[in-house]
């Protein structure tokens, strides 16, 4: 694809500008597996101009011919010119605490730079992607500090860094982990990705609320009954199982995916839908998330791990069976908690939150449950299968919005139950969309922070997590078993039952 002076790409979508995608950690598993695909998918609809290129950093011995060759191989139907855009691709090997590596990512970028030259103005743009191991993340940055390639060496250009998940084990770690990242980096190059909020229909929350005078309205207490946010999997952790052991569903799911997703849910109009409006909304509504006492989690948390048992007709061994599970592990592969929130809109509405692994269907979702109507001016018996308005918005696979009401069943009878209003996304629109890393990836490239997660919320989410954290280092506090292929213990069950309410089954 050709690539204009002004930055606008032949089929006059945007492209992004010129520039370099240095990864860290790039022989490992998440470049091939989502980097490179998204990357590919970027190039094949015009998004990424002629004067893109990548150079990847690891400790692996690979010259850039493998490099290139392992990064063609890992995409599935490559466009057809992609090919020759890895060409472009160069690689290092080398140690993250040796100046040397960093010496020589200097060379290889003015290099790059003098051989692939943009358009006026975007010379020089290097992009940052710490796809290693969170504990080489400080080290990475002092690196690119200390050789000065932590900030831009052409006037118009830019140097910023994308972070992945996990931000630090707790509170402490989150914040020593901010310290070494800004020793380097202001907030204003930083980037700390999670691909949920790249997701077409978690974006589209924001529409949803702000862009439609009959829901926003009804999104408070007043109208509200409890909120329930489900992240479900039927996957195993598989060969992650090492990963498990040390991050547990909480701080694998909860504290980044659950809580970004929550914030969304529940925040206030931004007063303008620019990245600094949005994510002020978004740490306003995660300061109000009250934070727990030892009691609060002893009564509002279940902990649960998978047992044996079939998972859509396929037989699912128990977590302490999985590779790298000790065999009295009591990690969590399940949690249901239940939040309070102290703020004007969703003071005495309950928050409910379930992730879990090997449960009988993937599905992400959330769903604000109503208030049942005052007064029912028909006979009860007429509305024995009439539940309460419920409004589900499903992020996935399925993205779409459906609205749960009332409505007379056909027939002499007046009879009364719940029926749905439903949209599909793949069924109204016919433009294509990006998915999480492809969104992202893009995003960066153009300096778009809006779908990325500030300093603050990071703290904000620690702080929610960490009395549970502190309560599940106690060995004695339990780890309910459940069946694989079911929903769930009875004891996230009897969370809801206490209640009066029940867990939505997909």
């Amino acid at each position: 694809m050709t690539q204009t002076a002004d930055g606008r790409g032949s089929n006059g979508g945007v492209v992004a500008p010129a520039s370099t995608l240095v990864i860290f950690g790039a022989s490992g598993d998440l470049t091939s597996r989502k980097l490179m695909p998204a990357l590919a998918e970027l190039i094949h609809r015009g998004f990424l101009g002629s004067f893109f290129s990548v150079v990847g950093v690891a400790r692996t011995e690979m010259s850039n011919e493998d490099f290139q060759a392992r990064m063609v191989a890992a995409v599935d139907n490559p466009p057809d010119d992609w090919g020759s855009v890895t060409e472009r691709f160069r690689y290092i090997t080398g140690e993250y605490d040796h100046p040397d590596t960093f010496n020589r990512l200097c060379t290889v970028l003015e290099q790059i730079e003098g051989q692939y030259r943009g358009p006026a103005g975007n010379t020089g743009n290097r992009l940052y992607y710490f796809a290693a191991p969170p504990s080489t993340f400080a080290t990475l940055v002092a690196g690119l500090r200390d050789a000065g390639l932590n900030h831009a060496h052409a006037e118009g250009a830019f140097a910023r860094v994308i972070i992945e998940k996990p931000y630090g084990r707790d509170v402490a770690s989150a914040v020593a982990l901010d310290e070494a990242v800004h020793s380097g980096f202001s907030e204003s190059q930083v980037y700390r990705i999670d691909h949920y909020l790249g997701k077409e229909t978690v974006q589209n929350l924001l529409a949803l609320r702000f862009s439609n005078a009959i829901f926003e309205p009804l999104w408070n207490r007043n109208y509200v009954d409890h909120v329930e946010i489900t992240v479900a999997e039927t996957l195993g952790v598989g060969h992650r199982g090492g990963f498990y052991e040390e991050a547990g569903a909480l701080r694998d799911i909860v504290q980044n995916h659950v809580m970004q997703v929550l914030a969304l849910t529940l925040m206030e109009p931004p007063s303008s839908m620019d990245p600094n409006g949005i994510r002020d909304e978004k740490m306003k509504a995660l300061k109000a998330v009250v934070t727990m006492s030892e009691r609060d989690v002893e009564s509002n948390v279940v902990r649960g791990q998978y047992s044996e048992g079939l998972v859509e007709g396929d037989k699912a061994v128990a977590y302490r069976a999985e590779e790298g599970v000790s065999t009295i592990s009591t990690i969590e592969t399940y949690l249901a908690v239940k939040l309070t929130v102290d703020n004007w809109r969703w003071a005495g509405v309950p928050i409910y939150l379930r992730t879990g692994k090997r449960l009988p269907k993937r599905v992400t979702e959330v769903v604000m449950h109503f208030r049942a109507a005052p007064h029912l001016a028909f006979a009860a018996k007429t509305a024995k299968r009439l539940e309460p308005n419920s409004l589900i918005v499903r992020i996935q696979p399925d993205e779409g919005i459906s609205l749960r009401f009332g409505a007379k069943v056909p027939g002499q009878a007046f009879q009364v139950r719940t029926t749905s209003m439903d949209f599909e996304y793949d069924k109204q629109f016919t433009e294509e969309d990006l998915d999480g890393y492809e969104r992202l990836l893009l995003d960066a490239l153009l300096g778009d922070q809006t779908l990325f997660i500030r300093t603050d919320e990071v703290h904000e989410a620690r702080r929610i997590v960490t009395p549970m954290l502190h309560a599940f280092s106690d060995p004695d506090f339990p780890v309910a078993m459940y069946t694989a292929g079911t929903w769930g213990p009875g004891e996230a069950e009897r969370l809801m039952d206490r209640d009066g309410r029940k867990w939505r089954q997909p």
